[in-house]
């Protein structure tokens, strides 16, 4: 254990408690793709003595989500925490290397459906999911730049406004931790974790936004800590002036959880 490595746990440690994430009584279902985020956040969940199992989506996409799986499987039996696996393609009868259009929107929609859907069939109380401080600073931004702040309301370390029985709250330990940290943390412990980012969002907005964001840090250290800060002081005013619009509503089709009458995912599927 070095400085570094104490420090990083001792920070996710606080936030847990601090924003009273979970308990050590609650089943967790960690949300984990392979990658260095996820990995980092199942591995101290499981050391902290947290009740968790692991839930991972293979994509379909090549080589690049074999080498995932597999990373999964691998810290998973290191752990000793059981993993459930979903195959993309046994839920919208493709890959997303399939996909011809619009990969990434259904790639994003259809993930955040199938999560929530699996946490809750699986008896999860809680999802905890790897997003970390650089995640969060781009989608206040992405919000902000589309001019669709509110869509943030439901952000933070624990995740959403309005509490029903087929929703399983997301929580996310990193939340004030840096990529940087992040993948230094993964490093140090040798985790399997593969860093490259997947093969088909070089362009996708959010890849954009976080180039802009890693630019301007190099003339301010603190800019994504501001943005975060600004944003949790900003939240209650936000969920106040839009209390009322907040509904949760279930899909016609479906049955899932959703703001409108037909959910996102049915949607794309009409």
């Amino acid at each position: 254990m070095t400085r570094f490595t104490d420090s990083f746990e001792k920070k996710v440690k606080q936030t847990i408690e601090k924003y009273d994430l979970a308990t050590k009584k609650e089943k967790i279902i960690v949300a984990c793709s392979g990658g260095k985020d996820s990995t980092t956040t199942l591995y101290l969940l499981k050391k902290f003595g947290y009740n968790i199992e692991a839930f991972h989506i293979n994509l379909g996409i090549g080589e690049w989500s074999k080498k995932n799986l597999s990373n999964a499987q691998s810290i998973c039996k290191r752990l000793g925490v059981m993993l459930h696996i979903t195959n993309i393609k046994d839920e919208i009868c493709k890959t997303i290397t399939e996909l011809k259009e619009n990969r990434c929107r259904i790639c994003s929609i259809n993930k955040r459906y199938i999560l929530n859907k699996k946490a809750r069939e699986l008896g999860g109380e809680k999802l905890a999911i790897g997003h970390n401080l650089d995640d969060e600073a781009e989608s206040i931004m992405m919000n902000l730049l589309r001019g669709n702040l509110e869509f943030g309301l439901g952000a933070g370390p624990k995740t959403g406004l309005i509490k029903d029985k087929k929703f399983v709250q997301r929580i996310k330990p990193l939340f004030f931790c840096t990529n940087k940290e992040t993948r230094r943390y993964s490093k140090e412990m040798e985790f399997p974790v593969l860093l490259e980012p997947c093969p088909h969002s070089a362009f996708v907005y959010r890849r954009q936004i976080r180039n802009w964001l890693n630019k301007l840090e190099t003339k301010d250290k603190n800019i994504k800590r501001n943005i975060v800060k600004w944003h949790l002081n900003k939240l209650p005013e936000l969920k106040k002036k839009h209390k009322k619009e907040q509904k949760l509503r279930y899909c016609r089709i479906c049955g899932e959880p959703t703001r409108n009458d037909i959910c996102k995912r049915c949607e794309l599927l009409i």
